[in-house]
């Protein structure tokens, strides 16, 4: 790797840092955050962690977060923040930057310079990197997959085929749809070798010869992580097996058993062009048709000189058949798209590359070079407004089911009340809300030590605090033992009413501060 390769990566980490850290704690806690974070807090509390194979992914995220915090000094889980949370996805979507030098050969080194700032300016990377979910997890390891497979071929060395094992253990400790990035590997493989040998017999492909002895290391690799991790480090027997038994209720949602069921181009949609009333016009549009063009460089054989035909293609191979696997899948949510997505940037680093190889003269190469700066830069701006100015806004392609903004002034508005006097946080709180439509308070109640949950109005709702659906037309002021304080949109289909007990609410307004005299 020469020095134009580490200082253009160096840059993109840098720039990569600039976009992902500041301000981590400015979006409201996404449903799926805040489940996340309690299921952390039986684990960094009382060492115990259970997987369940019905709901909330595997243990990676969890157990990842759980060295973090002890290498960080993490506080106890009532004084833990969202930035402490989401800091651990910033690791990992940078990490995809750093894991780039072991594919230098592959890429060639200005499409992996150019991959690598696409990377960290990539609008939908740097937004879910800023999410405590699974999924940025998910897209490391499996890029940590490929690479060590592409090292074995090029080395044979049995050190990178157990990295290989590791990483697709790790896969699958992370989200039961590293199914999908690994059947996409095994097809392109097959596909990419029998291009080689039938269409394009004259460049090198991805060698196969893989020694048994090596292939059944990395199995043995794969297999003990697994199981390591989802029998909770021996101490849960059954975990391994729910590990298989997953995939019923999961392929039960696939089916249509689930209300993310959306149209098969709605991953497309949403980088190609999105825009919705009152929002800006949303595109990552330029990384679709670099993508585009470094694929069919590969089989064109006009590639850089320093680039392998083989792993490229390789690549377009694997990202083509694995956006075709998710967008045919009914179940959708925007942040799954990050497994093609990140093939496509590696791609669009090819591609841009070959876009200014292949015109012929200085002043057209400068032209598009500044062309694809310029996009580069409207690529950056977007991915600035959709993490800080749209975070928490439906106008933004990445916002999906997410908690709105108003709901903080819930929070605050409960914070306040439990200052007023004693007990404080010691205060009965009683929330009643169908199903699950009370995310993501039990994240922000997690410093009160005596809340309630009821999924239906129980015979006696009344306490000193009570949050309330608007969906149970509760009308728990009739008594005049309680005052209806505030109504708090959690979700566009969701709100919550506020209830407070009269004594409480009239020694909160009188600790107010009063207004200053007027002047006579």
């Amino acid at each position: 790797m020469n020095r134009a390769v580490t200082l253009g990566l160096l840059l993109a980490t840098a720039l990569a840092l600039v976009f992902r850290c500041p301000d981590l704690g400015n979006r409201p806690m996404h449903n799926d955050e805040a489940v996340n974070a309690i299921k952390f807090r039986s684990l960094w509390e009382q060492g115990a962690y259970k997987y369940d194979p019905d709901e909330h992914h595997g243990p990676t995220l969890l157990y990842l977060t759980q060295a973090w915090a002890k290498l960080s000094r993490g506080p106890d889980f009532a004084r833990y923040s969202e930035a402490r949370l989401r800091f651990l996805t910033v690791l990992f979507g940078v990490g995809l930057i750093l894991l780039l030098p072991l594919v230098v050969d592959g890429l060639g080194r200005r499409a992996t310079i150019c991959a690598a700032l696409l990377t960290a300016i990539s609008p939908g990377m740097v937004f879910y990197s800023r999410y405590y979910i699974h999924e940025m997890l998910l897209v490391f390891f499996t890029f940590l997959a490929i690479i060590a497979g592409w090292r074995y071929t090029r080395s044979r060395k049995i050190g990178w085929a157990l990295l290989c094992g590791a990483a697709i253990g790790l896969m699958q400790a992370t989200k039961e749809t590293f199914v999908l990035p690994l059947a996409a590997m095994a097809a392109a493989l097959i596909l990419n070798q029998l291009w080689t040998r039938w269409m394009d017999a004259r460049s090198a492909g991805v060698q196969l010869a893989i020694k048994p002895r090596h292939a059944a290391a990395a199995l043995g690799v794969w297999l003990v992580v697994a199981f390591l991790l989802f029998s909770s480090f021996f101490t849960n027997a059954a975990g391994p097996l729910d590990a298989i038994r997953t995939y019923l209720p999961w392929l039960h949602r696939a089916a249509g058993a689930s209300p993310h069921i959306h149209p098969w181009h709605f991953y497309l949609s949403r980088l190609a062009f999105f825009h919705t009333q009152g929002g800006p016009i949303w595109s990552e549009g330029l990384i679709l048709g670099l993508a585009l063009v470094g694929g069919l460089a590969a089989f064109a054989r006009k590639l850089p000189p320093d680039s392998n035909a083989g792993f490229i293609r390789f690549l377009a191979f694997y990202t083509l058949i694995l956006t075709v696997i998710y967008s045919a899948i009914a179940y959708k949510t925007p942040w799954c798209l990050l497994g093609f997505w990140h093939g496509m940037i590696l791609l669009a680093g090819v591609g841009a590359v070959a876009i200014i190889q292949w015109l012929p003269q200085r002043g057209l190469k400068l032209a598009a070079t500044l062309l694809l700066l310029a996009g580069a830069g409207q690529l950056a701006g977007q991915a600035w407004s959709a993490s800080f100015k749209y975070c928490a806004d439906p106008r933004n392609p990445y916002v999906y089911a997410q908690t709105s903004s108003n709901f903080l002034e819930l929070v605050t508005q409960l914070d306040a009340l439990a200052a007023v006097k004693s007990p404080g946080r010691q205060t009965v709180v009683k929330v009643m809300s169908p199903g699950s439509d009370f995310w993501p308070l039990p994240w922000y109640l997690r410093q009160f030590d005596h809340v309630g949950w009821w999924g239906e109005m129980p015979a006696d709702p009344f306490a000193p605090v009570m949050i309330v659906s608007t969906k149970f037309n509760a009308s728990l002021e009739t008594k005049k033992t309680h005052v209806m304080v505030g109504l708090f949109k959690l979700r566009p289909d969701a709100f919550l009413e506020l209830y407070v007990e009269l004594d409480l609410w009239r020694a909160y307004l009188e600790s107010r501060p009063k207004p200053p005299e007027p002047v006579p």
